[in-house]
């Protein structure tokens, strides 16, 4: 169950003045040292960031989607450093567990994910198989009641603080179908991490390979127990986390917008602000209607995707997600966008924002995925066919 009005406000204002006063005074330190400072951390575990999403069962605050998106909105406002060391916990990593997992995978992970003593990643990226996820080559042999799995998954977020992680692994045939999820403890012998990854403009985020070498699973960390449903599971998860995302860009895009009328109303050139020419004024007013119609369309899906039963799929709130995190992150008039052009202050804060539209799922593919309820109007060529039939 979600919470009731008022207890979410008190949380919300909770997050917002943790935001203001301890974590954006902090920004340059991540930019600095590359690392979000351990108090910080501890910080967050005691507001009970970690918990969000997963029930007060499981010691969690039992956020709604749309709830979560409000709680994102706000952790958009400073560096995604900070968003990234509770996202997983959050997001991907935690929700195939809650989705489809047992009653003993929940009882035994969910509480300790949700008060961050636990840190669990999500690992289905692969070298070659990223936008195709169903093309995965991480292989995993039963042998007894064991599966030893062997291969490499790429750029998983927060693999470097992981204490698990909810792999995707093929066990049976090819195909979608032949995937399963796993639940891999990070200390298993045989699996290791490469080198951290160094990115532009994400200072502060951990991401590296997870390698497996012959690592020995019990069969009974299969998530749900049941082989070849990793996939669905996957995707599933994949919904969740895109409009988290999507509500996370339009968080960083408010800012980005607020920063840039700042400067364009303090910065003078030819004897006046900046902000009094006309043509500055039109791009701050495109990107206040891009952000309004984007924050609008990520509470519409968010209030859709509430209405679901939990844990189902739908293919129509699959294909709504998409369009919102398409359309948060991409939008040409969108503040990232456009503040370059105005506050050159703000650009730090629109590099970070490019993230954005790579996570769950980059921009291109984002774009296929609604696309495909109209398929079957499309000719052999890929035209729609002619009005005259």
């Amino acid at each position: 169950m979600p919470l009731d009005e008022e207890t979410f406000q008190l949380l919300k204002d909770s997050v917002q003045r943790f935001v203001r006063e301890r974590l954006m005074p902090a920004e340059d330190h991540v930019e600095e040292h590359d690392e979000v400072p351990a108090e910080i951390v501890a910080d967050m575990k005691e507001l009970g960031l970690f918990g969000l999403s997963i029930p007060e069962a499981y010691g969690g605050i039992g956020l709604s989607m749309a709830q979560e998106c409000e709680v994102a909105y706000e952790l958009g406002q400073t560096a995604l450093a900070f968003r990234s060391v509770v996202g997983t916990n959050i997001g991907i990593g935690s929700q195939g567990i809650l989705m489809d997992g047992t009653d003993a995978q929940k009882a035994e992970y969910l509480p300790r994910i949700a008060s961050g003593d636990l840190i669990v990643s999500f690992a289905l990226t692969e070298p070659d198989a990223g936008s195709d996820p169903a093309s995965l080559k991480t292989r995993g042999v039963r042998e007894g009641d064991d599966y030893v799995i062997s291969g490499t998954k790429r750029f998983i977020t927060n693999a470097p603080r992981a204490g698990a992680f909810t792999l995707m692994a093929r066990t049976e045939g090819p195909g979608a179908g032949g995937i399963s999820a796993f639940i891999v403890p990070a200390g298993l012998p045989g699996l290791s991490l490469g080198k951290a990854d160094k990115k532009m403009g994400q200072r502060g985020t951990k991401t590296c390979d997870v390698n497996l070498d012959k690592v020995r699973v019990p069969a009974a960390n299969i998530i749900g127990g049941e082989p070849g449903k990793g996939f669905k599971t996957a995707m599933k998860v994949l919904d969740r986390g895109r409009l988290h995302m999507s509500a996370l860009a339009c968080g960083m895009a408010s800012r980005i917008l607020r920063e840039s009328v700042s400067y364009a109303q303090q910065r003078k050139q030819f004897g006046q602000r900046i902000g009094d020419f006309q043509l500055v004024q039109a791009m701050l007013a495109d990107s206040q209607a891009e952000l309004l119609a984007s924050w609008s369309l990520v509470q519409s899906v968010a209030r859709r995707y509430d209405a679901k039963p939990s844990g189902a799929a739908d293919p129509e709130v699959s294909m709504q997600a998409s369009c919102a995190k398409l359309f948060s992150t991409e939008s040409r008039a969108s503040p990232p966008a456009k503040a370059p052009w105005v506050a050159t202050g703000a650009s730090r804060a629109a590099a970070r924002s490019r993230l954005a539209v790579r996570r769950n799922g980059i921009s291109t593919v984002a774009t296929l995925l609604p696309a495909r309820p109209h398929a079957s109007l499309m000719g052999t060529r890929g035209r729609l066919p002619s009005p005259r039939g």
